[in-house]
């Protein structure tokens, strides 16, 4: 009697696992996927010359990016003559082998550096891709964060949150805002060493920060206006909010400055994979509970 209840115990298992097992492997995206976003304005002659430029044909995975999705994630933090009324920017994400960063490159992107891509993806919460941001003519490059972000959800099935979304656009732009001040460089090398900075020495008031940018903006010889000042702060006290896993950054970090010569983690948000991951733990859980029974 005992066994034929451990046969059907194990049966039951059984079926849960086989429910489980094919909807984690849809959801588990794989090194080499790829995904290219088009700015939804583009001509069919721009969409192909992009496409070739990109060395993929229609086949891959293609989703539109739409001028008013620019406007919802910028239209807070850039003049709307800038965002302008059509999207054009584009790009593809090639998901890589864990540990691997983010590697950017770009073409004609007048604004927005790789590594400020690089930088704004990682507070989104994008790890490991190969980025590839491009337009048919110069651009801002503003716009292509949206796409990327985009890809990178529908690639690996997690949602970013929104609030996330908002402030790696909002990092990206002031961080272009920067360097047109400081330079490029300069520009992003302050963002980096802050980030680092709260890594190793978390603060809790908005006093505490302030000193830390100014102290480290000394340190790298910048010199900020009191309104640079302000929207670090601003900025940073926002992803304080977040609840930043302030040690993945560091990592994630390090990844892109290897890839250059960007790691968010929230405690409080479990993706779908991590969700089933959950799931299967406790079903090897109970497979070894019932065999000690």
């Amino acid at each position: 009697m005992k066994l034929n209840n451990v046969i059907r115990k194990c049966l039951w298992l059984l079926l849960v696992f086989t429910m489980i097992v094919p909807t984690l492997a849809l959801a588990d995206a794989a090194p080499g996927d790829v995904i290219v976003t088009l700015g939804e304005d583009l001509s069919e002659e721009q969409k192909q010359q992009l496409l070739n430029e990109m060395g993929v044909t229609e086949d891959v995975e293609i989703i539109t990016v739409s001028n008013e999705e620019e406007h919802k994630y910028l239209g807070n933090y850039v003049n709307k003559n800038q965002i302008g009324t059509r999207a054009l920017s584009s790009s593809k994400i090639t998901l890589t082998e864990a540990g691997s960063g983010i590697n950017v490159k770009t073409n004609n992107i007048k604004l927005v550096s790789e590594g400020m891509y690089a930088n704004a993806l990682v507070t989104a919460g994008v790890e490991d891709a190969d980025v590839y941001v491009t337009a048919p003519m110069a651009v801002s490059g503003t716009a292509g964060l949206t796409g990327l972000i985009k890809a990178y959800e529908i690639a690996t099935e997690i949602e970013i949150p929104e609030e996330q979304k908002q402030i790696a656009n909002e990092e990206m732009v002031r961080t272009g805002e920067l360097a047109e001040s400081i330079g490029v460089e300069e520009a992003t090398e302050l963002m980096n060493r802050i980030k680092e900075e709260l890594a190793a020495n978390p603060v809790e008031t908005e006093e505490d920060l302030r000193a830390l940018i100014e102290r480290i903006a000394q340190e790298l010889g910048i010199t900020l206006t009191e309104e640079e000042l302000n929207g670090l702060v601003s900025l940073f006290m926002r992803m304080k909010d977040l609840n930043i896993d302030w040690n993945q950054v560091q990592e994630q970090i390090s990844y892109v400055r290897d890839n250059l010569d960007e790691f968010l983690n929230r405690e409080d948000t479990q993706s779908f994979i991590r969700t089933l991951l959950d799931v299967l733990n406790r079903f090897i859980e109970s497979i070894s509970n019932l065999f000690k029974s």
